[in-house]
C-alpha cells in the first residue's frame, strides 16, 4: 500500500503539530487529530483532518501516532486511559529529559506499543524544507516502517535503539542555541547601557557567530581533544580567558545588566584553574563540566 495512502494520527495542535499536520495532509495521507483545545482543530478540519472525540479514538484511527506535546507527562495524562496500544506506534516529539523518556518506552512497551523518540531541530514554519531535520532513536523496526512519514517533515537522523539519545542530542543542540540567544541578549544590553548602536553591535555578533567553526576549527579536531584529554595552551589558554571572563562580569556590574549568564562562564574558568588548568587551552573547561557526572557516577575526578 502506498505510503500516502496511510491513515495518521497527531495530537498536539500547536504551532508544530498544525504545521505537521498540515504536510501529512498534504502529501495525501488521512490525518485524525486532537487537541485538549477542541479550537485549534478547526481550521485543519476544514482542509481535510478528522477531529476525534477524544484521545482513544484519536490512537485508535492509525497505526501511527505522532505527539507533539509540551513534555512527556502530557503523553501520560492523554493516553493513560488507552491500556491496549498493541501494534501501534507512538513518535513521541516533545521535549524532556532522557530518562524520563526511557521511563515512557517502558511505559508505551507494557502497553504493547513502540516508542520512538525524537527532537525536530527547526521551528515549525521550516518544517517540510530542505533545511528541516529530526533526530530519532528507540524501536528500530518501528522507526524504518515509519521513516516515509517522518521524511515528509524533515530529514531523518537515526541514533540507535538506545531511546534517550534522540533528547540528549536535541537538548545538545538547544544546550548551545539557547546559551547563544541569551549571550547576544546580554551583549546588546552591554552596548546599550552606554547608548551604543545595537544594530551596528548585533551585525557584528552575527558575523563574528558564524566565524567560531574556523576560530575553533574542524569538529572532528575538537571532538578528538575532547574524548582524548588532550588541551595544549599554545593560544587561548584558560588564565587568559577566564580574565576576559571576569571583565564581562565587571563590565555588567558598572553597567547595571544582568551578570549571571556571565557569572556562571566565569565560575567555569575559575573551576579550571582551581583544578591547575590555568595554562591550559580553554578546552579544558571540558574536564571541569563532566566532573559532576565522574562525581555522581562513583569515579574520583582526579582520575
Amino acid at each position: 500500500m502506498p505510503v500516502t495512502t496511510t491513515a495518521l494520527t497527531v495530537i498536539g495542535l500547536g504551532p508544530m503539530g498544525q504545521a505537521m499536520t498540515r504536510i501529512l495532509l498534504a502529501a495525501g495521507h488521512p490525518v485524525t487529530v486532537w487537541n485538549r483545545t477542541p479550537a485549534r482543530a478547526d481550521a485543519l478540519v476544514e482542509t481535510g483532518a478528522t477531529r476525534a472525540s477524544e484521545p482513544a479514538a484519536a490512537v485508535t484511527a492509525s497505526e501511527l501516532t505522532i505527539l507533539s506535546l509540551t513534555d512527556y507527562q502530557a503523553m501520560y495524562d492523554i493516553l493513560d486511559p488507552i491500556e491496549d496500544l498493541t501494534g501501534r506506534t507512538i513518535v513521541n516529539l516533545s521535549s524532556d529529559t532522557p530518562e524520563r523518556t526511557a521511563s515512557a518506552a517502558d511505559w508505551v512497551a507494557g502497553r504493547g506499543g513502540h516508542l520512538v523518540a525524537g527532537g525536530v531541530m527547526v521551528p515549525a514554519p521550516m518544517l517540510g524544507t530542505d533545511a528541516a531535520y529530526a533526530y530519532y532513536s528507540g524501536d528500530p523496526d518501528a522507526f524504518r516502517r515509519w521513516e516515509p512519514v517522518l521524511r515528509l517533515l524533515g530529514s531523518t537522523r537515526f541514533l540507535g535503539a538506545d531511546v534517550r539519545l534522540a533528547q540528549l542530542f536535541y537538548l545538545a543542540n538547544l544546550d548551545v542555541f539557547l546559551t547563544t540567544l541569551a549571550s547576544m541578549l546580554h551583549a546588546a544590553a552591554l552596548i546599550q547601557s552606554v547608548g551604543g548602536p545595537v544594530e551596528n553591535a548585533l551585525a557584528d555578533l552575527y558575523e563574528h557567530v558564524q566565524l567560531i567553526p574556523s576560530i575553533i576549527g574542524p569538529s572532528a579536531e575538537l571532538a578528538a581533544d575532547l574524548v582524548g584529554g588532550s588541551h595544549p595552551g599554545e593560544l587561548s589558554t584558560v588564565t587568559m580567558m577566564g580574565a576576559t571572563a571576569g571583565h564581562i562580569v565587571e563590565a555588567s556590574v558598572e553597567s547595571g545588566v544582568g551578570r549571571g549568564l556571565p557569572d556562571a562562564i566565569k565560575n567555569l574558568y575559575d573551576a579550571a584553574t582551581a583544578a591547575g588548568h590555568g595554562g591550559d587551552n580553554w578546552t579544558s573547561l571540558f574536564e571541569v563540566i563532566k566532573a559532576e557526572h565522574r562525581k555522581q557516577a562513583g569515579v574520583p575526578t582526579g582520575l
